[in-house]
């Protein structure tokens, strides 16, 4: 089955062509960091505007790459949510048109589902139970998944994402947007231990995120030792190298350790990293290393799968095609759509930690 995946939840125009879920036929991604990156993050106006101008021809091209034309694509599968409305609206309102137009069928995906089958296209199948961190900018969860297709929230973050949390951090420091990739390269050439960060402790002891703390804590510690935001492009200071790696590893240490929490609670049989921030080899890293401790395979996306992109969502959306379930031309974007879709006694197992 040839999927044809549109991708439009953020500030990323993405088509894809998948076969039968696994085989990446092309994927195309238009980004628009150049567009947002004077304001210092996504401006949900700009972004759906340059979803109108792009999403044509990069379907086009996905197309022309894999080497097929419209009547050979089997079916379509597009984000329904969440994301922003204006930028998902795009693509539902283009794979409406499309899948009309060409009698083909239509399916709806769930954009953070999505990220759990990037890891499907370049890894080994996944065994389940799993246990899932998708951790980006606009979304930081884990998920415990006991067999395909269901799904039981057990962490979130309770603020911030990780991913926005870099965002704001790099701009406190004055190193522009995006914040992960520019933290990331600062933080190899400094000392975590010089800037020793908090991690948050959640008081009703659930196994929650929260990365607000974490932001005031960088917040003053630049106040308090006087240490001056990076300006045109200037030589960082040895202080901001520190602060960018105390930084970065109380974010991982954070993930991790509420990971591993849950992992040795309901001993998954495979891990999963996946999302923009699954590109950061600190936690790739420490991810690698709990799966040593755990005897269990980690998965990760290759970094063209870890952000946003539409082969994901076409391999989503090939399972639940797989299993009849198909979209009406009356679906539309969902901004508050979730995936947590366990609903009987017997599918929590050992989850302990129902949110």
């Amino acid at each position: 089955m040839l999927v044809l995946g549109i991708e439009s939840s953020c500030d990323e125009t993405a088509a894809a062509v998948v076969r039968d879920g696994r085989e990446i036929l092309s994927s195309i991604i238009a980004s628009q960091i150049e567009l947002h990156r004077p304001w210092g993050g996504v401006v949900p106006e700009l972004a759906s505007r340059e979803h109108l101008e792009k999403i044509e021809p990069i379907v086009k091209e996905a197309l022309e790459k894999a080497c097929v034309v419209f009547d050979e694509i089997d079916a379509i599968a597009v984000t329904q949510g969440p994301g922003l409305i204006g930028s998902l609206l795009v693509g539902v309102c283009y794979a409406k048109a499309l899948a009309y137009a060409l009698g083909k069928p239509l399916v709806g995906v769930n954009h953070i589902e999505g990220h759990v089958y990037s890891v499907t296209l370049e890894n080994p199948p996944v065994e389940y139970p799993a246990l899932a961190l998708i951790v980006s900018g606009g979304h930081t969860n884990i998920f415990y998944i006991p067999e395909e297709g269901k799904y039981e929230v057990i962490s979130r973050t309770r603020d911030d994402a990780a991913g926005e949390a870099f965002d704001k951090v790099a701009k406190m420091l004055g190193l522009g947007y995006p914040g992960g990739p520019v933290i990331e390269k600062l933080a190899l050439r400094g000392d975590a231990s010089k800037v020793p960060l908090p991690v948050a402790k959640i008081s009703d002891g659930r196994p929650d995120l929260s990365f607000s703390g974490l932001k005031t804590a960088v917040a003053r510690y630049l106040r308090e030792n006087d240490i001056a935001p990076v300006e045109n492009g200037t030589e960082p200071s040895k202080a901001i190298l520190d602060v960018a790696a105390g930084f970065q590893a109380a974010v991982v240490k954070a993930l991790i350790s509420v990971m591993r929490k849950l992992a040795l609670e309901l001993t998954p049989k495979t891990l999963i990293v996946a999302g923009g921030v699954a590109c950061n080899l600190a936690l790739r890293k420490a991810a690698a290393d709990l799966a040593v401790d755990l005897d269990a395979p980690v998965y990760f996306p290759s970094k063209h799968l870890s952000t946003d992109n539409a082969a994901m969502i076409a391999a989503a959306g090939y399972v639940h095609l797989r299993n009849g379930q198909k979209a009406d031309l009356s679906m539309t974007a969902d901004i508050t759509m979730r995936l947590q879709n366990i609903n009987k006694a017997e599918d929590l197992g050992k989850v302990r930690y129902r949110l």
